[in-house]
C-alpha cells in the first residue's frame, strides 16, 4: 500500500527555513513566535514548542484556510486562530508569509506605545505607522481579532505585550521586513529612552517616500557585463 505524499510540500519546507532564519536573526527566543506559508486554500504552520533548530519538513501542519486540520504530525502551534484569520482576511493571496516574532525592540515597544512613532521612513515598508494591538491571551480568538484590526492597510503590526507579526508575500522577503520592522521599533526605542521630544515624519513624507522606493533595487549584473 503506497502511503499518501504530504500535501504543499514547498510551502512545509519554506516554514522550515523561516524557522530557523529568524532563529539565526534573533528573532525569536527558544520556541517562540511562529511562521505560515499558504499555498492555495491550504496553509503550512509551525507546531508548537518544537525547537527550530530540529524542526523538518515532516513535522509542519498543513491546515485549511479555516481551520480545519489536513496534516497534522505534530500538536499545531498555539496561534492557529491567528494564522488562519490573516492568511483568510480580504484580499489575501495565496503564496503569503505570516511571521510572528518575539524580538527584542519590537516586544518592548510594544508594552509603552499605541503605535510605532515615524522616526524613520522605513516605516513605509509597512504601509505607514505600524500600530500596536492591545493585548490579549496568546492563542485566543480575541488575540486573533484585534491583530487583524491592527493590520488593517498595514503589513505589519505589533501584539502588545507580546511580540509582532508582519505579512509578506515571499518567504525572503519576509526575513528581510522582519530584520526592517525590529530596526524601526529599536531606532524609536532608543529616542524616546532620551527623554527628548520625537522628530517624527509627516504621513504626508511617507507617501513620498513609497514612490521613491518603488522599483528599489537592482539585480546583479552577470559577469562579462559592463557595469
Amino acid at each position: 500500500m503506497t502511503a499518501t505524499p504530504a500535501p504543499i510540500p514547498a510551502a512545509r519546507e519554506a516554514v522550515v527555513g523561516l524557522c530557523r532564519d529568524l532563529v539565526e536573526r534573533g528573532l525569536v527566543v527558544g520556541t517562540a513566535g511562529n511562521v505560515s506559508v499558504r499555498e492555495g486554500d491550504l496553509v503550512a504552520v509551525s507546531p508548537s514548542g518544537m525547537a527550530y533548530t530540529e524542526l523538518v519538513a515532516d513535522d509542519v501542519c498543513v491546515h485549511e484556510l479555516d481551520g480545519t486540520p489536513v496534516s497534522t504530525p505534530l500538536r499545531t502551534t498555539s496561534e492557529l486562530a491567528l494564522h488562519s484569520l490573516v492568511h483568510s482576511r480580504p484580499g489575501a493571496e495565496p503564496g503569503e508569509v505570516v511571521l510572528h516574532t518575539h524580538a527584542p525592540a519590537s516586544t518592548a515597544l510594544s508594552t509603552v506605545a499605541d503605535e510605532v512613532p515615524l522616526t524613520h521612513y522605513y516605516s513605509e515598508f509597512f504601509g505607514g505607522a505600524v500600530r500596536v494591538a492591545p493585548y490579549r491571551r496568546f492563542g485566543t480568538d480575541a488575540l486573533a481579532e484585534v491583530v487583524l484590526a491592527a493590520l488593517q492597510d498595514r503589513s505589519a503590526a505589533l501584539m502588545g505585550n507580546h511580540g509582532a507579526i508582519l505579512i509578506s508575500k515571499t518567504a525572503g522577503a519576509a526575513l528581510d521586513r522582519a530584520a526592517y520592522l525590529e530596526y524601526v521599533c529599536d531606532i524609536a526605542l532608543r529616542a524616546m529612552a532620551t527623554g527628548r521630544p520625537l522628530r517624527t515624519l509627516d504621513p504626508e513624507e511617507i507617501e513620498e517616500v513609497r514612490a521613491g522606493l518603488a522599483g528599489y533595487g537592482q539585480p546583479r549584473p552577470h559577469r562579462g557585463e559592463r557595469r
